[in-house]
């Protein structure tokens, strides 16, 4: 067994260790973290397939989403430190049916699919980029430009909406 191998198992194992620890605790804030360390290796990941940009990117982004999400939860969750034992799943039977449907189709679609023949060279991380850049500008462009302003316009309406008026506020204080 390899390196790239075997660390590429270790991060896999990783990531879904921090995924099944996002619903095992009580606190938001470290459901937040958890989250982030699962994302993060997933970057790491990426890292050891040899597609550096998109590690970095990973790793980055999610590094950015995750604080962001914790500030917000310690700012507007009424317990986010978990001492209440609050209960982070919802709809148990549901959501356990789900994912057990969507496990069996993901391992089916994995086993079953022809998915064509292995590639035995792969480009260089320089050519990768290149080629991520090429698909991103092409015709991927109008779709990541879309949800990059839909994003955008949530994160601003969310923080309209969070926001005591100015009005409110000048008329109470006096």
């Amino acid at each position: 067994m390899s390196a790239q191998t075997f660390f590429i198992g270790f991060f896999g194992l990783a990531a879904v260790w921090f995924g099944i620890v996002v619903f095992r605790t009580f606190s938001m804030v470290r459901s937040a973290l958890a989250l982030l360390f699962s994302q993060t290796a997933l970057g790491a990941m990426f890292l050891s397939m040899q597609a550096e940009f998109l590690g970095v990117l990973q790793i980055m982004m999610m590094a950015t989403e995750m604080s962001i999400m914790a500030i917000f939860m310690v700012m507007f969750m009424m317990d986010p430190g978990g001492l209440g034992e609050m209960d982070m799943t919802h709809q148990k039977r549901l959501s356990l049916s789900a994912g057990i449907v969507s496990f069996v189709a993901a391992v089916a679609v994995a086993v079953f699919v022809d998915w064509g023949p292995v590639a035995h060279t792969a480009p260089d991380a320089a050519q990768q980029t290149v080629d991520l850049g090429l698909e991103l500008l092409g015709r991927s462009m109008l779709i990541f430009e879309t949800a990059g302003v839909t994003i955008l316009t949530a994160m601003i309406a969310a923080t309209a909406v969070a926001i005591q008026p100015a009005t409110w506020r000048s008329k109470h204080e006096h």
